[in-house]
């Protein structure tokens, strides 16, 4: 339907265009983000805020940049360089510690209002993807309910990581799909490269969905603008291109391949090691910071890692129930937030505690509900849509979980909550027409 000419609006839909607008929709997304963190930091002690988020992978990292001692020194030890994170965060870290002092409150609140103004800015590409497949109704019912989902409040304040940037990117790299996979723009396509180069650079996660992303845009851009297969394929070139200094530096420091991050190994271990087996004799019993930081010092960042995938392999090859029952866990753990969701709803001890179990309940079975009816309705957006949640979490089904490890692909599955609720609701219309038609 034609939007009516704004000199023919009436006051009321005048006001009602402005509401529904992507541009107040993520003004009021910041605004909860802010009040969120503005409420928490008046709580927290001010000399722990200037720590405590910083006392991770990525706060070292950073610290080391700003020092200039290069990426080196993960844990805030003289430990030498490191191919442990992917580079763009921690280098946009690093920037806030110039400007702002390292471990200072003024860093912290800078990095709090960088990752709020990411979260905030993933409304614009969620509102344009919606409305690229399902209209403006629907997208401004996704972006709505973006602004007031619990985690993409909770996270800019909570997680000083690459999480807020990572939902940005990913939303992103699935409207630019959808985009390029209608055009034989060449420098489209070449934007769409560079976005993906940069989302593997911050988040290598995302190269699990990448390829299948890539060919569906490319044969479906192919079928409707009979676009060249040299366009995609320079696509794809860039993306490689953006990845390969980092690459050939970790080579070079290395002395092996690392396309982009390390710790694979080490991730794989901390979701399945002998801690979690009550019956073990001489196990492990408990993993300690302290401990994990100390032996990484002392055997290099190679040789640790080749020790935790050696350890995880031993584990898997000598309980393989176990391993399939973690697994298990670790699925329902991605999807729900916790272990045990109903447990854990019924005692919780605080609203947002369960408001957020019951939010990501909801998530997930809209998720299911949401692609059935998208490959009901014979979508051609069903597969890239449906890609996100079918492939993104499997590497923290077999590694290990938590919620803000899933919240790149939040926005995703908002739409196809909505779209489930759409869906449900044009089949209850259809169902009441259906008596009126045969009288």
């Amino acid at each position: 339907m034609m939007e009516l000419p704004t000199s023919t609006m009436t006051p009321t839909s005048r006001v009602l265009l402005v509401l529904t607008s992507v541009w107040f929709i993520a003004a009021a997304a910041l605004g909860t983000r802010l009040a969120f963190a503005w409420d928490q930091q008046g709580k927290i002690p001010h000399q722990v805020l200037a720590t405590l988020p910083f006392d991770q992978e990525a706060g070292s990292t950073a610290f080391a940049l700003s020092q200039g001692k290069g990426f080196s020194n993960l844990f805030r030890q003289n430990t030498g360089p490191t191919a442990w994170l992917a580079p763009l965060f921690p280098f946009l870290l690093s920037l806030i510690f110039r400007a702002f002092g390292a471990y200072t409150i003024s860093s912290f609140f800078a990095a709090v209002l960088v990752n709020a103004l990411f979260s905030t800015s993933t409304t614009f590409p969620l509102f344009a993807l919606v409305r690229h497949i399902s209209g403006r109704a629907t997208a401004v019912a996704a972006a709505g309910l973006w602004v007031f989902l619990p985690a993409g409040i909770l996270m800019p304040f909570e997680w000083i990581w690459d999480t807020s940037l990572s939902v940005l990117l990913a939303t992103t790299i699935l409207w630019l799909t959808l985009r390029v996979s209608e055009s034989r723009n060449s420098s489209f396509w070449l934007s769409y490269g560079l976005v993906c180069g940069l989302a593997l650079l911050t988040n290598p996660t995302v190269a699990i969905v990448l390829p299948f992303l890539w060919f569906w845009a490319a044969r479906r851009a192919r079928n409707i603008a009979a676009t060249p297969w040299h366009i995609p394929a320079l696509a794809l070139a860039l993306i490689f291109i953006t990845c390969l200094p980092w690459t050939l530096r970790n080579y070079a420091t290395f002395h092996r391949l690392i396309p982009i991050r390390s710790s694979l190994p080490f991730e794989f271990w901390i979701g399945n090691n002998g801690i979690f087996d009550p019956h073990a004799i001489g196990g492990i019993q408990r993993i300690t910071r302290y401990e994990e930081i100390r032996r990484y010092a002392q055997l290099g960042e190679t040789a640790y890692l080749q020790d935790k995938s050696d350890l995880a392999i031993i584990f898997i090859s000598q309980k393989p129930g176990l391993f399939l029952q973690l697994t298990g866990r670790k699925i329902i753990a991605t999807w729900t937030g916790t272990e045990h969701p109903v447990a854990d709803f019924l005692r919780a001890d605080s609203l947002l505690v369960g408001t957020v179990i019951v939010c990501n309940f909801a998530l997930t079975l809209g998720t299911v509900l949401g692609v059935w009816f998208l490959v009901r309705l014979k979508s051609p957006f069903a597969f890239p849509v449906a890609i996100f949640p079918l492939l993104y979490p499997v590497i923290y089904y077999v590694t290990h979980t938590s919620l803000r490890y899933r919240h790149p692909i939040d926005p995703i599955l908002l739409f196809l909550t909505i779209a489930a609720i759409a869906g449900f609701r044009q089949s209850l219309l259809a169902r009441v027409a259906e008596p009126s038609a045969s009288a």
